[in-house]
């Protein structure tokens, strides 16, 4: 059971140790065990392809969460778009790290159950994604 890193494009995840260290407290915190779960780092290109075929969405998105949780342990494929990840550390004033530390979280949330799709659910998954990055910042500070 692991955690594993995919680049598809040039990007580097600096600190992989640590990340995967933080994973595992977030889902035993949480009372789940960690199964196979693969980060897929890409381009705004290749998560809109994945995004129309698969959920037959078409737009941009900067994570698409495939999950295939077996009753506690969480397995899963996420995606995530450096390049959305990017723009919305600009757009949202923060820095690419931190940024990239809440779509890496929402992933592993999406698996625990948690969802964003109406206003109280968002609410919910934002502050779970803060508990989430104070919890990195407390482990690696």
């Amino acid at each position: 059971m692991a955690v594993s890193f995919i680049s598809e494009t040039s990007f580097n995840l600096k600190n992989k140790l640590k990340i995967k260290a933080w994973i595992k407290a977030l889902i035993e915190n949480k009372g789940f065990k960690q199964g196979d779960i693969s980060y897929i780092f890409c381009s705004d290109e290749r998560i809109l392809e994945v995004n129309k075929q698969f959920l037959n969405h078409d737009f941009y998105t900067d994570i698409i969460t495939f999950d295939y949780v077996e009753n506690e342990k969480l397995n899963g494929d996420i995606f995530i778009s450096t390049d959305r990840v990017e723009d919305n550390s600009k757009e949202f004033k923060t820095s690419f790290e931190d940024e990239l530390l809440r779509v890496l979280s929402h992933g592993v949330l999406h698996l625990m159950g948690y969802k964003d799709h109406n206003p109280k659910d968002e609410k919910i998954m934002r502050e779970q994604e803060n508990e989430a990055i104070a919890l990195y910042k407390e482990m690696f500070a």
